[in-house]
């Protein structure tokens, strides 16, 4: 099973690794899961004023903020773990990543670090949810 889980650095994105984890040892199968940490791109003009070498290592630096967290929660994991840095807008980088991926699953938490804090549910998992073709699982 190929098993999408997106992350930004957030507990609760965390959660959604650990979720994903335990879901990969009770295949029978050994499980792909691919960690998608999305990058919102820069306003306009902010590349031309600081230069692509610059945007690119804050691209790296808050990918690997948004990463590192769900690695260590998956360091002891036996499913294949990919990392797919991406920049854009987040719920359709993460839809493009799983059809890219050939996810079978997607897993996220209710809201991340965007959020305002006590939403039910955030904006990127409402429009996921509303425009994925395959099944999402929601983490809270």
């Amino acid at each position: 099973m190929k098993i999408l889980v997106a992350v930004d650095g957030s507990e609760i994105s965390v959660r959604a690794a650990k979720y994903a984890g335990a879901l990969a040892r009770k295949l029978a199968k050994p499980a792909k899961i691919f960690l998608v940490a999305v990058e919102s791109a820069p306003f306009p003009g902010v590349v031309s004023r600081i230069g692509k070498e610059a945007m690119d290592a804050i691209h790296a630096e808050n990918h690997e903020r948004m990463l590192a967290p769900a690695r260590k929660a998956l360091a002891r994991s036996k499913a294949d773990v990919r990392e797919v840095p991406v920049v854009g807008e987040p719920a359709e980088a993460i839809l493009a990543a799983a059809g890219d991926n050939k996810a079978e699953l997607v897993v996220m938490g209710s809201h991340g670090r965007g959020s305002v804090k006590g939403l039910l549910l955030g904006s990127v998992s409402s429009k996921v949810i509303a425009q994925a073709e395959l099944p999402v699982t929601i983490i809270r």
